[in-house]
C-alpha cells in the first residue's frame, strides 16, 4: 500500500503539523508513503528531512495531478487540492481520502460536489467541521477524526530562559498564525491594555508569524507588557514557559495547539467556535468566553492568576483528557479509513 498525502499550503501551520504526525505514525506503522507538497516550503522541509519521498510542485493542479501518479490511496490534507485527487480519480480509478479542517463555506459549484462526492471518504477533525459538508451535500460519504497532540518536548532551561525574557511573571499566551481575520489576537492586546497598569506582572506572549504581523505589532506599540516571539521550532519550550494559553479565535475547525497546551497542563481560555467546544469545557479544563470580548478575556486571566489551585485542577484535567488525543490513536482511525477503502 502506498499513501500519497498531498498538501500544498504555503504555510506552516496546524494542518500541516497535523500531516506530519500522521506520516510519522504511519511510518512507524510500515505503511509506505510519499508528500505531494509545495516546492521549497517548510513542510516539505521536514518531511525530507523524516527520509520520506517527497515531492515538490508549484501548487498548480496539473503539477499535483502527475504527482499523485502510481499512489494506491490520496490523502488530501487541504481543500485546493481535492480537485487533483478527483482527476487522478478519473483517470485512472485511484480512490482518495480528503480532510477537510475549517468551519468555512465550500464554494457551492458543480466541480466541488464531483470532487467531495467522488471521494472514498470525506475526514471532519470536529463534529461542527462535519456540519458543514453536511449541509453542502448530504451524498458525501463522511467520517469524523479528531485532530491529536503533537506530543511536543520541552528543555527546562530553554523554559526557563523565555520566562525570564518576558519578566518572570504571570505568562499569558497564544500560539498560533498571526492571522487576525481567524485568531483575533486584536482582542488579546486589547486585553493588555486594559491590564497593564493594574496587573503589571501580567505578560501576554505572542507566538508565531504570520501576514499580519507588522499591522499587529503597530496596534500593540507602547505595551509594556506584550510581546512578539515571532515563529519558533521549539513550541514545547513555549508551552512549558506559560501559565495559561488564550485562543479568542473567530473561526476556527479545531485548534490543535489546545491538545498541545492541555498536554502541558495549561488551562485554557478560548471562545467556542468550530470544534473548540469538543475541547474546552466550562470550568473543567478552561473557560469560553464570547467572540471580540476583551473584557471577558481580561476577567477570566485574572481570575485564574488569583487562584493556583484552580489553575492547577483545570491543568490536571486538561492533561487527563489530552491522553485520548495522541498521533498513534489518530493514525489508527486513519488507517481504518484507508483499509475499509481498499479492502
Amino acid at each position: 500500500m502506498l499513501i500519497a498525502h498531498v498538501n500544498v499550503a504555503k504555510d506552516y501551520r496546524g494542518g500541516e503539523r497535523q500531516t506530519e504526525l500522521l506520516m510519522r505514525e504511519l511510518a512507524a506503522l510500515g505503511i509506505r508513503q510519499r508528500l505531494i507538497a509545495r516546492r521549497g516550503r517548510m513542510l516539505a522541509r521536514r518531511i525530507k528531512e523524516n527520509g520520506f519521498e517527497v515531492r515538490e510542485v508549484s501548487g498548480h493542479l496539473p503539477g499535483v495531478v502527475m504527482a499523485t501518479r502510481g499512489a494506491d490511496l490520496v490523502h488530501v490534507h487541504e481543500g485546493r487540492s481535492v480537485y487533483a485527487a478527483y482527476l487522478r480519480h478519473r483517470m485512472s480509478r485511484t480512490p482518495y481520502v480528503a480532510t477537510r479542517r475549517v468551519t468555512n463555506p465550500i464554494g457551492d459549484h458543480y466541480f466541488a460536489h464531483r470532487a467531495y462526492c467522488a471521494a472514498a471518504r470525506v475526514v471532519a477533525i470536529a463534529p461542527q467541521v462535519a456540519d458543514v459538508v453536511r449541509d453542502f451535500n448530504p451524498r458525501v460519504r463522511l467520517s469524523v477524526i479528531l485532530s491529536s497532540s503533537s506530543g511536543l518536548e520541552s528543555n527546562p532551561e530553554q523554559a526557563r530562559a523565555i520566562r525570564r525574557g518576558a519578566g518572570d511573571g504571570f505568562i499569558v499566551g497564544h500560539i498560533g498564525a498571526l492571522d487576525n481575520d481567524q485568531k483575533a489576537q486584536d482582542t488579546i492586546i486589547a486585553a493588555a491594555r486594559m491590564l497593564e497598569s493594574s496587573h503589571p506582572d501580567i505578560h501576554f506572549l505572542l507566538v508565531g508569524g504570520g501576514k499580519d504581523e507588522a499591522m499587529l505589532r503597530e496596534l500593540a506599540s507602547g505595551l509594556s507588557n506584550l510581546s512578539f516571539a515571532g515563529f519558533v521550532t521549539n513550541v514545547g519550550d513555549f508551552l512549558a514557559a506559560l501559565d495559561i494559553l488564550v485562543l479568542p479565535s473567530r473561526r476556527e475547525g479545531m485548534g490543535s495547539i489546545l491538545f498541545d497546551a492541555m498536554d502541558h497542563s495549561l488551562p485554557i481560555v478560548a471562545t467556542p467556535v468550530g470544534g473548540v467546544p469538543r475541547i474546552v469545557f466550562e470550568d473543567q479544563n478552561g473557560y469560553l468566553i464570547d467572540v471580540d470580548e476583551p473584557v471577558q478575556l481580561a476577567e477570566r486571566i485574572v481570575r485564574l492568576r488569583s487562584d493556583p489551585a484552580l489553575r492547577e485542577r483545570l491543568g490536571a484535567t486538561g492533561r487527563r483528557m489530552a491522553c485520548g488525543h495522541t498521533p498513534p490513536a489518530m493514525a489508527d482511525a486513519y488507517l481504518k479509513v484507508y483499509e475499509s477503502i481498499l479492502e
